[in-house]
């Protein structure tokens, strides 16, 4: 009996033990195969999701609709969580799945849809902004980028196809969170009314005391300066260099000023015109892809900036409009310009004091006053100004080329200066140094002076209509270590006098043989060069 019993016990085991070790390897197989598929679903999810995304990007960029509500998303697999990690393991390659007790909030103003999470693009359609051109969307705007500047690498979105009527704003720091791109696909138009800028501003657009912001895009900043152009006292400040430009009539003398346009409302603009766009305090500013246009005065502006890109940007407004410099940078270093395309009514590009370690390549210039270094010194300031590359550059139909100006009066520095492979075409002036820059109608002699060294011109070839070279150095404080490498200018007589290069007080090499013969300069040293005290250095 008891032989029987612990037979059948025995027996009873063996089958319980096979039941169970069947059970267990089909419940390894399901869980196997169950954790394979979901790595293959998260996979396709995570490609499913950057291709939705991707298509949802490009359709607010391209059409500028609404951003819709979060879907349902019906018929998508609930991703499986993953097995628990072991100490050491790598984390997998693919988005870890939000867990179900995940609380649910209402989207945000913005939202894309897409998941628990709420996008980081904000939308100015979906804050209220009209595009049509007339509506003042100055609020929406201000509203979208307070949400945008709450996230990190979000994007704050002005929509294709659309025109956006803005009041001067200020998109601020410094407590928004880095890498914002604001994108500008839309077109952004001025207020023409003088209600708009009461006794007038220095800037329209302003971006302020952030960090890697980035204005991205194809669309257009459009200041719609006309009104200013013309509706403004007479008394702006003009091109000194206009004085060595002699017509051939000799009919040269004050214009009349020329007939006001009237604004919008039918007032009088205010005398101080703003910038289009000015950066300021900023970290590693980007500037993108978009056109400025028409401006009131300067388009672009870095002030107090490091880290300034700037790329395959288009300036626009005309050759007579005043004072419209394409780049303005002051106070900025480490900053970099190129693939551009600047065509304005001032300086293509102008850099102030306070500027290092500025490298501009690759860029057309014209109309306008060419590539400018000052004016420096105004006013018996003092100016530092260090380490200036412009190089493989084209300008046509332009005032100057290349130029250093600084006032009388003056402290500090220019050192450290290279102008490399300049194509000129019908430009008047395109090798210019002018220690004595005046642009009023008259400026008094004085003795002291911002210090020139280091100035290096090579490849420097093209056509001029009015001289090849104009170096007028400080008396008291000469240009010295000024070189010229294969400089090759032929004239071409249109409607101004021709005139030979001319120097003063201006000392350095002539590493080559010149087009025409730049006799002028003086090689060597000055040999009673002022020795420079601690007010003139930097």
């Amino acid at each position: 009996m008891s032989g029987l019993s612990f037979k059948g016990f025995t027996y009873m085991f063996l089958i319980a033990f096979l039941i169970w070790s069947f059970n267990f390897e089909a419940c390894i197989a399901r869980r196997g195969k169950h954790w394979r598929q979901s790595r293959d679903v998260s996979a396709s999810l995570y490609k499913k999701k950057g291709k939705n995304y991707s298509n949802a990007h490009n359709k607010n960029h391209g059409g500028g609709s609404k951003s819709k509500p979060p879907s349902s998303h019906k018929g998508t697999p609930t991703l499986p969580k993953p097995p628990p990690q072991h100490k050491n393991t790598p984390s997998p390659p693919y988005p870890t799945p939000p867990s179900d007790d995940t609380p649910t909030t209402p989207p945000p103003k913005g939202y894309n849809g897409g998941g628990h999470s709420p996008t980081t693009t904000f939308n100015v359609l979906d804050f209220g902004a009209k595009g049509d051109g007339k509506s003042d969307d100055t609020k929406a705007f201000q509203e979208a980028w307070a949400e945008a500047c709450k996230v990190e690498s979000s994007t704050m979105l002005v929509p294709a196809d659309y025109v956006f009527f803005v009041g001067p704003i200020s998109f601020s720091g410094p407590y928004c969170k880095p890498s914002i791109v604001f994108q500008l696909d839309g077109t952004i138009v001025a207020p023409t009314s003088p209600n708009a800028w009461g006794k007038g501003l220095l800037q329209w657009l302003e971006f302020s005391k952030l960090v890697g912001i980035t204005i991205q895009g194809n669309g257009i900043i459009d200041g719609r300066g006309s009104v200013w152009w013309q509706d403004n006292p007479y008394d702006d400040p003009i091109d000194d260099e206009e004085k060595l430009i002699v017509p051939l009539n000799h009919t040269i003398g004050s214009p009349s000023p020329p007939l006001p346009i009237q604004s919008e409302m039918g007032g009088k603009m205010p005398s101080v015109k703003p910038t289009a766009l000015r950066f300021y305090g900023s970290f590693n500013p980007t500037v993108t892809g978009i056109t400025i246009q028409n401006s009131p005065q300067c388009h672009l502006k870095f002030d107090s900036c490091n880290g300034v890109m700037v790329h395959n940007v288009t300036i626009s407004s005309p050759g007579d409009s005043p004072n419209t410099d394409g780049i303005h940078l002051q106070n900025s270093k480490d900053v970099l310009i190129y693939g551009s395309t600047m065509a304005c009514g001032d300086d293509c590009i102008s850099i102030q004091t306070g500027c290092s370690n500025v490298y501009v390549h690759n860029v057309n210039c014209g109309p306008g006053h060419g590539i400018s270094i000052g004016s420096l010194g105004k006013d018996n300031t003092r100016a530092c100004v260090s380490n200036i590359t412009v190089r493989d550059v084209n300008m046509h139909n332009t005032m100057n080329g290349v130029r250093i100006k600084t006032w009388q009066g003056g402290s500090g520095s220019v050192q450290g200066v290279l102008f490399s492979n300049i194509q000129v075409s019908e430009v008047e002036l395109p090798i210019v140094i002018d220690q004595f820059y005046c642009d009023k109608r008259t400026c008094k002699n004085q003795t002291s002076a911002v210090s020139l060294a280091g100035i290096n011109y090579e490849r420097i070839r093209g056509t001029y209509t009015v001289k090849p070279v104009h170096f007028a150095c400080s008396d008291s404080l000469p240009c010295v270590d000024v070189s010229l490498t294969s400089v090759e200018l032929k004239p071409i007589q249109e409607k101004y006098h021709l005139y030979n290069p001319f120097c003063w007080q201006t000392y350095g090499e002539l590493k080559t043989p010149t087009v025409p013969p730049i006799d002028c300069l003086q090689i060597g040293k000055p040999t009673n060069n002022r020795i420079q005290t601690d007010h003139d250095l930097c």
